[in-house]
């Protein structure tokens, strides 16, 4: 009976730590920040450090930029492109509270760089 017992109190045991394990709470969702690139050359963009910046491509295919981040400490940039079904545009997350400059370039001709600062805040 005391093994019966010993046995239950740690299944008991090992379900609440595992319970536990999976009640990890996450901070509140925050909207991506998504601005035109057509809009971008020259401007300032302002990004809450919790928050992504949505490249939006307009006309253009998800996947034709590509982004050089100054400061890769302070933001990285993630190509856009095709998933199945789902297209995703090409975004900035950042890491660190800071200022940095941003090129997205196009792989279709004729497009000109463009080129705008990002600045992250808490």
């Amino acid at each position: 009976m005391k093994l019966r017992a010993a046995r239950t109190m740690v299944m008991a045991f090992a379900l609440l730590a595992m319970l536990t394990a999976c009640d990890q709470t996450v901070g509140p969702v925050v909207a991506p920040v998504t601005v035109k690139i057509a809009d971008l050359d020259g401007t300032t963009v302002k990004v809450a450090l919790n928050q992504e910046v949505n490249l939006d491509t307009g006309s253009l295919a998800t996947d034709s930029y590509s982004g050089k981040v100054a400061d890769p400490s302070i933001a990285t940039f993630t190509r856009g492109g095709k998933d199945g079904s789902a297209d995703f545009n090409p975004g900035l997350t950042p890491h660190k509270v800071g200022t940095t400059e941003v090129t997205l370039s196009n792989s279709d001709g004729g497009i000109q760089d463009v080129q705008f600062t990002l600045t992250v805040t808490k």
